[in-house]
């Protein structure tokens, strides 16, 4: 089955080209990004498997237009990987937000869109683009299915007492303030093929699972179910970040503001794009450049990288306690899966938890799958690599053959 996956943003369009004969049989057969939709000149990159990568530059003045590129490519003859576009059949795109209406991937149906619509007061940034990319493929693929993969539904196991804040609850009444949480593809993913690695029952296990990026959020899993993470009503609560400050006192907020003369835009770009590693270190939003300039004695940079590491302990510490315990600790994301550094401070400060760190088969490990723990360790830790685009691609696959996911 030929599935197209799509993550659109406001100004940007991800896309991989899936050939999915089953969840464990997939060839991936192109991927590519489209930058700068809607400014004057757009910038496409396309890669094909075995071929040399192919850059454009070309009016991309919308997403339809973006889109109706990557379908140019994705048939022409030389940069080509179908034979016509009646070779794809079902798209499956990213969705950041899905509130309360999705307890799991959906097919996208009028009431669906309408119910993506309604979220996009809670992800401003996101939802819109996607419904920008929904709505291209309706023009462009008219006949083709799509399937809309959240990345809040796998937090929608969340109790109460873990979702809701200790504001007023007409807020939560009037405008569905709480706790949503991200990244819930990438979290599943990684903990299922970590217990699948490791023979662990994912259905009968406690995992936290660490995506550490640019972004990064860490997540408590009870038996397969979502019970806690550390992103909330939006992406910036939790863990710190390339340029969002995580957890914060509220009163730095409305103290900022009225120090610095502030409105609601203005606070929320400094939370936003000001602020985490950038923000700290003063240096960039990138741990590898900090790690590079604390080497060389910025203490700026040491603190960051400090500050990060404490949080991603208090975070595994406060959910081992919430869950009574746990089994798998896993690392993943760009910083997970790539910082050995990061993993070896983490496992050497989880001694008191039963992890038995393996230090030499943590060493010079970047973007491998590995057990980081000694046989018998009472918790294992591991390095798990992720693929959201194939979560989309299998979601889509099994909803459009209407098989349960």
């Amino acid at each position: 089955m030929i599935i197209l996956v799509l993550n659109c943003g406001s100004s940007s369009i991800k896309y991989q080209v899936l050939d999915m004969k089953s969840e464990l049989d997939y060839q991936l057969l192109a991927k590519g990004l489209v930058e700068r939709v809607g400014m004057e000149m757009g910038m496409v990159t396309h890669r094909v498997s075995g071929r040399e990568k192919l850059e454009l530059e070309v009016p991309v003045p919308d997403h339809t237009a973006g889109i109706k590129k990557v379908l140019d490519l994705l048939t022409a003859s030389e940069s080509g990987v179908l034979r016509s576009l009646d070779d794809i059949e079902a798209v499956g795109h990213r969705v950041a937000h899905g509130g309360e209406y999705f307890e799991a991937s959906a097919l996208i149906d009028d009431q669906a869109e309408k119910n993506i619509e309604a979220c996009c007061t809670l992800a401003p940034l996101h939802n819109p683009a996607h419904l920008m990319g929904i709505r291209a493929i309706k023009t462009l693929l008219c006949k083709v299915p799509q399937v809309a993969v959240f990345d809040t539904s796998f937090h929608q196991t969340m109790p109460g007492y873990a979702y809701m804040y200790a504001v007023p609850y007409e807020y939560y009444i009037k405008y569905k303030v709480r706790r949503y949480g991200f990244h819930g593809t990438s979290h599943k993913f990684v903990a299922q093929k970590g217990c699948a690695m490791l023979g662990l029952d994912f259905y009968k296990s406690k995992v936290i699972t660490c995506h550490l990026g640019n972004g990064g959020s860490i997540t408590a899993i009870m038996n397969g179910k979502s019970v806690d993470t550390s992103m909330g009503l939006t992406p910036v609560e939790g863990m710190i970040m390339g340029t969002r400050c995580g957890d914060v006192d509220a009163g730095v907020v409305t103290f900022l503001q009225e120090k610095e003369g502030l409105d609601a835009a203005g606070i929320n770009g400094v939370l936003n794009k000001k602020s985490g590693f950038v923000g700290v270190s003063g240096v960039s939003s990138d741990m590898r450049d900090l790690e590079a300039a604390a080497e060389n004695g910025n203490e700026r940079a040491a603190l960051v990288i400090e500050m990060f590491r404490y949080r991603v302990l208090k975070y595994i510490g406060a959910y081992s306690a919430a869950m009574q315990g746990v089994d798998l600790i896993i690392f993943t994301g760009g910083i997970g899966e790539n910082d050995p550094h990061l993993r070896a401070y983490i496992g050497e400060h989880l001694a008191y938890l039963g992890v038995a760190f393996n230090s030499a088969a943590n060493d010079g490990v970047r973007g491998k799958d590995v057990e980081l723990t000694h046989p018998g360790s009472k918790v294992k830790m591991a390095a798990i690599t992720t693929d959201e685009e194939l979560v989309i691609a299998t979601d889509t696959m099994n909803i459009t053959k209407n098989k349960k996911i």
